[in-house]
């Protein structure tokens, strides 16, 4: 069932809307905080979850040279290092192995970033699914060879690539199999609406002929709501639980509690698209005798003539075509008419 929905979504014929709910640092420091975050998250409607997994040793060094120093001038900026800023925002392998085994015995889709081979090798004996290459990663072609070499589903985000970038990561994918989507991501937090450039969506889904989704980290909905319009059907976004205003990356989350009504407006969303065709749908067939059509405005005698004065284009349109209207009028009536009876070619002289 999980590798399933995983299958589906990352299948390029998909066309429904599904959102992961992505955790990262918003487990409030505890293994309560990081369960609650999941038991909320399914009850809310997330269609899937998605954990980081990495330490702070195994995404970069402990060190203090300049290098290695945060530059951020935002929440991220009170921590000193890289090392600092990771330690404390990382989930710890012991939680996210009790989170797994939750997760899969409730049969529910979960994946997971890894930042490194050993993140990847611990995934895989959690029975992991489904892999998200990040966007800082793209470019770890050995990492996401060693991704590739399990077979299954990829999504890869794209939030610091270039089109090379995502080419060489996508040809490497290629090398062992084609399950994999592409997500539309800008690497700020929160995004600014002006660097989002959604139409670039459409461009992605062309060019590598794939799933396309939106990994999103702004404020609010509008611009998940935009993705959708541009085509993506998977949207990722950061969720937070509720009143949780000091989790490391709650400064642009979203609360659980609005992940339902989020849902659903993404779904109607997508059910207001439709199809790109011209086709009248059932609702407005029903009501297709209220176009115009040509009756008798004023009784008219046998061998009198049509004119603007005796027939005219009303509503119902159950009468002839409105476009007969100057090709009749001056002809003659073959028989006698009342007002309000149906115009019909069968009673024109000469037509």
């Amino acid at each position: 069932m999980i590798r399933n929905f995983f299958e589906k979504i990352t299948n390029p014929k998909n066309s429904e809307v599904k959102i992961i709910a992505e955790m990262s640092g918003n487990h409030q420091g505890t293994f309560r905080g990081a369960n609650k975050f999941v038991r909320q998250a399914i009850k809310m409607g997330a269609d899937a979850i998605k954990f980081q997994v990495y330490k702070a040793d195994t995404i970069t060094l402990n060190s203090n040279k300049k290098d290695f120093l945060v530059k951020s001038e935002g929440v991220w900026g009170k921590f000193k290092t890289l090392h600092d800023l990771y330690e404390e925002a990382h989930t710890p392998w012991e939680w996210i192995s009790k989170l797994a085994n939750l997760l899969n015995s409730k049969k529910f889709p979960w994946f997971a970033s890894p930042f490194d081979i050993s993140s990847v090798d611990f995934l895989e004996e959690l029975n992991c699914q489904a892999y998200k290459i990040a966007s800082p990663e793209i470019t770890d072609i050995p990492l996401i060879e060693k991704i590739a070499l399990t077979k299954k589903p990829i999504i890869l985000s794209t939030g610091l690539a270039s089109l090379k970038d995502i080419d060489l990561a996508v040809k490497t994918i290629k090398k062992k199999h084609k399950k994999f989507a592409i997500l539309k991501c800008v690497s700020s937090y929160p995004n600014p609406l002006k660097d989002l450039n959604l139409f670039s969506i459409k461009l992605i889904k062309n060019r590598y002929k794939c799933s396309v989704g939106f990994s999103d980290h702004t404020i609010g909905d509008l611009a998940a709501k935009v993705a959708v319009t541009q085509g993506a059907t998977i949207i990722e976004k950061h969720f937070k639980n509720d009143n949780d205003d000091f989790s490391i990356d709650s400064h642009f989350s979203m609360e659980l509690s609005n992940l339902q009504q989020f849902k659903t407006d993404l779904n109607n969303i997508n059910i207001i698209l439709g199809k790109s065709d011209m086709i009248l749908p059932p609702s407005a067939k029903k009501n297709i005798s209220g176009r115009r059509s040509l009756y008798v405005s004023k009784n008219i005698l046998k061998g009198e003539k049509f004119s603007t004065e005796n027939i005219k284009s009303v509503r119902p349109s159950f009468g002839l075509h409105p476009k007969y209207l100057k090709r009749i009028i001056g002809k003659k009536a073959k028989k006698n008419m009342k007002f309000a009876d149906r115009v019909s070619l069968k009673i024109v002289e000469d037509f």
